[in-house]
Formats: structure tokens, C-alpha cells, sequence
């Protein structure tokens, strides 16, 4: 067994223990990475600010957060963020520049550059 799994073990929430189950069914690296990230205890998931994600996020580029995104500063252009959890802060400053909340599964369904960002 490997040692995701084994952690999987430990999380009592149904529908994450269904999303870890989809990304690790997954052939890219990426969102076996995701995965392994998710099975880790929830105080070690990521907590990220909208400004962070603008900051790093290149042109044609989709932020994956394998964690929470937080609405801590401006957001001034259409970013693509997909996210485990979004704060309602964050979701309307992203949303109002044009940008687009995605949940992991439907990123996994979009083809395009992704960055993780943490």
C-alpha cells in the first residue's frame, strides 16, 4: 500500500477521499502531486492570496492551489485559478476581473498550462 493511501485512510471526509481517488487515477504527474498534497493533514494544505497567485501566474496559465484561496489583496487582470476551497472574498475579486473559479475536477478536464502554487 502505497503511502498515500495509506493517509487517505485517515481523512473522514467522503468527497475528498473520492477526489484524492480521481487524481491519483490520473496519468499526469501533476494531479498525482495534487493528490499527495490533499492526503497530508488539512493544516498543511496551502492558504494562498489572490495577489500571490497574480504575482507568479504567467499569461495562458491556469494556478492550481492544492488548499484554500484567500482574498488578500487586488487582483487587476482575468486570472484562472482552480482550488480545493475559495474564501467568498476571493471568488468575487477574481470573478469581478474577469477571471474563472474552477474546482480540481473540472481543471483536470481543461487542457492548458498549469502552475502550482503554494
Amino acid at each position: 500500500m502505497s503511502k498515500v493511501r495509506k493517509l487517505q485512510k485517515r481523512k473522514t471526509d467522503p468527497n475528498l477521499i473520492r477526489l484524492i481517488d480521481v487524481l491519483l487515477s490520473s496519468e499526469k504527474g501533476l494531479w498525482k502531486d495534487i493528490a499527495k498534497r490533499l492526503a497530508k493533514p488539512r493544516k498543511l494544505y496551502a492558504q494562498v492570496n489572490v495577489s500571490k497567485i497574480e504575482k507568479y501566474l504567467l499569461d495562458g496559465e491556469i494556478a492550481v492551489v492544492p488548499g484554500k484561496v484567500l482574498g488578500g489583496g487586488e487582483v487587476s487582470k482575468p486570472i484562472k485559478v482552480a482550488a480545493l476551497y475559495f474564501s467568498e472574498s476571493a471568488k468575487k475579486k477574481i470573478e469581478s476581473a474577469g477571471g474563472q473559479c474552477l474546482s480540481l475536477e473540472e481543471a483536470m478536464k481543461v487542457d492548458g498550462n498549469f502552475r502550482i502554487i503554494c
